[in-house]
């Protein structure tokens, strides 16, 4: 693979966990003209005595982004956390991107991202942002990073508690990869990916609810039972949880995903790009074991 080390790396959202997680992967591998691009510069001097240039980029202000990536070479894109506007957001980061003849975008989707109305506004978002990309002529590489082993932490106490994972009739597993490995994998990406391609990155295996359960109970020493439910059961039992109504959507849309098989996929890209083998959902639980107790 070339390494494109010496060239200007832009990171967009480096403020967020898993910017910040991919601007630290670039410094550790050694990038020189590294760029952390966020609407809050304050929160980064850290970063600017490291060494890396910091810009403020807001893709709200489509006006600046021509100012705010002038110069850069290759861009890690992080999706935004706009739900509901990202496709503007978004396209005009890329018509920025290419009015200032940057070569390469990374960026964050998800799997499966499609416009039926089955896969509700996160994935068609996605989708959209996918295909402007596709269509700006730029070199691409689409990261679709399957569900975060962290969500397992959304409310796990109390599943723990109750002895009871709800979770959708059908399901056939998911490959759960955690936030740090698909932040390491995109740096590398930004590091080493040429050409045009779309790639799902994942975890080790594929997990069904019912194996969940069986590793949540080893872990807490608790038996957890898995009950097959309807999304809209699923949902409903979320928000009286607690968990927000869109988070619960976005979280019940990746289940209908495993149930319909999309994300039971296993690749080796984090190995590819990040040069680790991926964490599996159970080291990820085993070192948040603390989190399933209330």
């Amino acid at each position: 693979m070339p390494d494109f080390k010496d060239q200007s790396l832009l990171v967009t959202g480096a403020s967020g966990h898993f910017g910040r997680i991919a601007v630290e992967e670039l410094l550790a591998r050694g990038a020189t003209k590294i760029v952390a691009g966020t609407r809050e510069p304050d929160k980064l001097a850290d970063l600017r005595d490291r060494g890396v240039e910091v810009r403020r980029v807001d893709f709200d202000e489509a006006g600046s982004l021509a100012q705010a990536f002038a110069g850069i070479d290759r861009m890690l894109m992080v999706s935004t956390d706009g739900i509901g506007k990202r496709i503007a957001q978004q396209t005009a980061a890329i018509d920025a991107a290419k009015a200032v003849g940057i070569k390469h975008i990374i960026y964050t989707s998800a799997p499966a991202a499609r416009p039926n109305a089955d896969a509700r506004t996160i994935l068609q978002e996605h989708f959209a942002t996918e295909l402007a990309i596709a269509g700006s002529g730029l070199d691409f590489t689409i990261l679709r990073n399957h569900m975060y082993a962290e969500n397992n932490l959304a409310g796990v106490a109390q599943i723990v508690a109750s002895g009871q994972l709800f979770g959708l009739v059908g399901d056939r597993g998911t490959a759960y990869v955690t936030r740090a490995d698909a932040a390491r994998t995109a740096a590398g990406a930004l590091l080493l990916a040429s050409g045009k391609a779309i790639e799902d990155v994942t975890g080790p295996a594929a997990v069904t609810n019912t194996e969940r359960t069986a590793l949540l109970s080893k872990l807490s020493g608790k038996p957890v039972t898995s009950i097959a439910v309807t999304p809209d059961e699923l949902a409903a039992g979320m928000v009286a949880a607690g968990l927000p109504g869109d988070f619960a959507d976005v979280l019940v849309a990746f289940q209908i995903d495993a149930v319909l098989g999309y994300h039971g996929v296993v690749t080796n890209i984090v190995e590819r790009y990040s040069g680790r083998k991926p964490h599996s959902l159970a080291n990820f639980l085993e070192d948040n074991r603390s989190a399933l107790v209330s």
